[in-house]
């Protein structure tokens, strides 16, 4: 990168940049792969003009990895998709330079950006579902990428496509080409689309949040993979990203963007260590990630668990508000008969939850834990064992007794868009628990409502606007409130904070903390983010294949994993192994 690299913020013009480290490690003098400079990009609305980007600087080499982080509406992808040719909607490059291998881009025609695109600068997109096309086979999709390109397959497309998915680290490749893409997992789908990214071996890659929908240990599988691959190719790198831990793991050079603008660069570890600006700080100080290296490293230091720690005390003499016995769950294979019609989703799973505190409840998909989740909220009934409310027997209850028991049991769903409906004002939003439960009149329910947004910082004001006019977080604030409206004592938290950013994350686990504490709410979390469970949680329970395979304290947990596969859901937590020791205390 060639950001100034005295100049904290990294955004005035261009300096020398030193001589970068080619792929193979020995530093060489190069030309710049990309350089872009004082770019701005707009949007034309029906309210006026966004200005999306704001004079944007910065240089990639050859082989060279660059992290671009920021919240959502940073400018960090618009950035991506402006150097690329691939800007959505009214989007244009409204003035500023962008070169590619010396060639001036920005402002180039189609067919000129079409040359490029595939064949120098490759793309892996975020959602690998929504980029597959659903009814072509997988084989298909790579075969068409492989002649957009023009790429020579010597007449034998079927191996070449073979050889690309082994490649991209699929195993079975031939079998796998004449699969759909539902047919694959979401890890599965990702690598089809790193071979398709990287198919004519372009100069550039732009990964553009490519494992943010994958497990912790799925996306450690394919960024080790990726990395290998853009090594062996020589292939420069741009990941776009809100997660620190992954940038500064992945990348050599980290850009901080704000706001549209470039806020700091510099070399990845030197900004996590001392950030300068408040917003990296901020960013920095809210990463889950990261605040779990530094527990690590603090450990390392000498430091007890408690000092880093500040989970409840005094576990054993709380009584448990949730218990669960030998809990199965069966589901039928349609078409399926004898032994194999049926799949085990749930296998004699056992735990408690113990009043006032948070169990954290880990696994990759697949694993069995939101299947215990519905159970446990009545929304699937078990195929055998019991699910205890303060030793009330849930499976014995009749229509009438679970619906008032449901007061007690309240979820968050992971989804802040999905799980709002659209059509109803956020007091109704709010309000309609208690209207079905019949609790209170209609300015009791009024008061009611607005002592929910009190308790969840939100302005009263938002009981007369829509879902459609919140931000991701503030929807997530609202289903908070939503579920407190009835005063229970369990919360269910399904994945509640896995598609938010990093701040508004950050900000959403304070404030369940901070409603714990002042409500005695007890909470079951369930979550593939074992950053954030370090955080948060008292005590884990991991599954693996529906089995319950170890439990125990947070912090025992963290410190002496028991199954090689708790190990490494851990060691597969992005950032964990940087050391973060000589960071500034301020962070």
């Amino acid at each position: 990168m060639s950001e100034n690299p005295t100049q904290p913020t990294g955004i005035d013009a261009p300096t020398t940049q030193p001589a970068a480290a080619s792929p193979t490690g020995s530093p060489t003098a190069q030309e710049p792969l990309v350089v872009m400079r004082d770019v701005n990009v707009e949007f034309t609305s029906s309210t006026g003009t966004v200005h999306a980007v704001r004079d944007v600087n910065l240089t990639i080499y050859p082989g060279q990895s660059v992290a671009i982080v920021g919240e959502s509406g940073s400018g960090k992808s618009t950035t991506a998709m402006a150097l690329i040719g691939l800007l959505p909607g009214t989007g244009k490059v409204t003035s500023g330079s962008i070169k590619f291998q010396g060639q001036e881009i920005a402002g180039a025609d189609e067919r000129t950006m079409v040359k490029l695109r595939g064949a120098e600068i490759g793309l892996v997109p975020q959602d690998p579902m929504s980029n597959l096309n659903p009814v072509w086979r997988i084989g298909t999709q790579i075969a068409e990428s492989l002649r957009a390109n023009n790429i020579d397959t010597s007449g034998n497309t079927d191996a070449a496509v073979a050889e690309l998915l082994g490649h991209a680290g699929l195993p079975d490749a031939k079998r796998r080409a004449k699969q759909y893409p539902h047919e694959f997992s979401g890890g599965m789908r990702q690598r089809a689309l790193i071979a398709m990214g990287l198919a004519a071996k372009p100069s550039l890659l732009i990964a553009d949040e490519p494992t943010s929908a994958l497990d912790v240990t799925v996306q450690k599988q394919i960024l080790d993979h990726l990395g290998d691959l853009t090594k062996e190719l020589g292939t420069a790198v741009l990941f776009i990203t809100h997660d620190l831990g992954l940038a500064a793991e992945r990348a050599e050079h980290l850009i901080v963007m704000h706001r549209g603008r470039i806020v700091e660069s510099g070399p990845s570890l030197e900004i996590l260590r001392d950030p300068q600006h408040p917003y990296t700080k901020r960013l920095v100080q809210a990463a889950p990630s990261l605040a779990s290296a530094r527990i690590t490293t603090a450990l390392r230091e000498g430091k007890t668990t408690e000092d880093v720690f500040t989970h409840h005390d005094g576990l054993d003499s709380r009584e448990d508000v949730i218990r669960v016995e030998h809990l199965t769950k069966q589901f039928p294979i349609r078409g399926a008969k004898g032994a194999k019609s049926q799949v085990t989703a749930v296998d004699d799973v056992s735990f408690s939850l113990v009043q006032g505190t948070t169990l954290a409840l880990v696994g990759e998909s697949g694993s069995g834990k939101s299947t215990v989740a519905n159970m446990v909220l009545n929304l699937l009934e078990p195929t055998s064992g019991n699910i205890f409310y303060k030793g009330t027997d849930l499976t014995t209850l009749g229509r009438e007794e679970l619906f008032a028991m449901r007061r007690n049991l309240q979820v968050v769903f992971q989804n802040p868009y999905g799980s709002l409906d659209p059509m109803y004002s956020i007091y109704r939003c709010i309000e309609e628990p208690l209207a079905v439960h019949r609790i209170g009149n209609k300015k009791s329910r009024q008061t009611r409502v607005a002592e929910l947004l009190d308790m969840v910082a939100m302005p009263r004001s938002a009981m007369r606007r829509y879902p459609n006019e919140l931000s991701g977080g503030q929807r997530q604030r609202i289903a908070i409130a939503r579920a407190l409206a009835l005063n229970p004592e369990v919360l269910v938290l399904d994945e509640a904070v896995s598609a938010l950013d990093v701040l508004v994350q950050h900000q959403i686990l304070q404030l369940l903390a901070e409603l714990q504490d002042e409500l005695d709410l007890s909470y079951l979390f369930i979550t593939h983010d074992l950053a954030v469970v370090r955080q948060t949680a008292d005590e884990v329970i991991v599954m693996q294949q529906g089995k319950l395979v170890e439990r125990g304290t947070t912090a025992e947990l963290f410190d002496h994993p028991q199954q090689e596969y708790t190990a490494n859901l851990i060691n597969s937590v992005p950032g964990l192994g940087i050391d973060l020791w000589s960071a500034d205390s301020s962070v």
